[in-house]
């Protein structure tokens, strides 16, 4: 694409953005693109003076704009609606340490007509990611009520953010099928959750979700019923990661959580040591993730409906 086939629309909002950016705290730009652009005619258009960022699912997409100073994050969210592809996008900026888990960064997107760039906005990284929606849970096919989902997330979260006594904590929970799970694990040593009653393994108590905070950073994984009741602790997950894919760079903690619940109907989360994120297992594969912003996180429900063409 020659600058004389630029889309007209594209410069005025890139000009937009940058005034947009001059007059705000952002720390960044970013440019959700789903075709190749002229990364020259880009950059002459934004300047040179603040990070600017790009994204797309595909690399072909993003071929040459490192050329011209713009740092490329390559996305697999293809389909998705575009707050969640550019959710994924924060994220693996995040990740990639590009931007910090509090910045603001002024985006450009496509946020009513799907190929065309059409919308600028300045997104709170701890608002836009900090929020997630129940819808997210809801999606995943099983029968965990959502409560407990939301209960185990929410203490996934804390965990990954908190730590413990000022270190970080990484740990898995094991989410129904409990029966299944608990014949495809095994005990690695003493149970601290065994002889409790019920009630007092259950983590829609305060006190337990704090005991299990005090205990999460023991081997092994928490089984949790359906109805939120912790069933053992400190169990070793013997399913065979055969046939499962992690990314690269995700330890035995990950493959844990993709080997059970490939085997089982279950849900993992799993708790990253090095940076505390959540990442959400089903089927052998995740399926949601979040980073544990210094902020407790809000659930909400969103909806959304595209404006008609009339």
């Amino acid at each position: 694409m020659s600058p004389a086939d630029f889309p007209p629309q594209l410069e005025h909002l890139l000009e937009a953005a940058v005034r947009l950016f001059g007059t705000s705290t952002a720390d960044a730009m970013l440019l959700l693109v789903d075709q190749r652009l002229d990364w020259d005619h880009v950059r002459s258009l934004v300047g040179s003076s603040q990070p600017f960022l790009v994204a797309a699912d595909e690399k072909n997409h993003l071929a040459g704009c490192e050329d011209w100073g713009l740092r490329r994050v390559l996305l697999d969210v293809a389909g998705l609606p575009v707050h969640e592809r550019l959710a994924q996008a924060l994220l693996e900026c995040v990740a990639a340490e590009l931007i910090a888990p509090e910045a603001q960064v002024v985006a450009i997107y496509s946020g009513f007509e799907a190929g065309t760039i059409d919308s600028v906005s300045v997104l709170r990284l701890e608002e836009h990611l900090g929020q997630l929606t129940s819808r997210d849970l809801r999606n995943l096919e099983t029968k965990v009520p959502l409560e407990t989902l939301k209960q185990v997330v929410d203490l996934a979260v804390e965990i990954g953010r908190e730590g413990r006594e000022g270190k970080p904590v990484g740990t898995l929970f094991v989410v129904g099928d409990t029966r299944k799970v608990m014949a495809s694990s095994h005990a690695t040593g003493f149970d601290p959750v065994r002889g409790y009653s019920r009630a007092e393994r259950n983590l829609s108590d305060p006190r337990v979700r704090e005991g299990i905070k005090e205990i999460a950073q023991l081997d092994g994984a928490f089984v949790v019923g359906p109805d939120g009741t912790v069933e053992a602790a400190a169990r070793y997950i013997d399913a065979s990661a055969e046939n499962v894919s992690v990314a690269k760079g995700l330890g035995a903690r990950h493959w844990a959580a993709a080997a059970i619940t490939r085997k089982t109907r279950s849900v993992a989360v799993a708790v990253s040591e090095t940076n505390g994120t959540v990442r959400l297992f089903q089927n052998g594969e995740v399926v949601l993730r979040i980073e544990p912003f210094r902020r407790a996180m809000k659930w909400k429900d969103f909806e959304y409906e595209p404006p008609s063409g009339d």
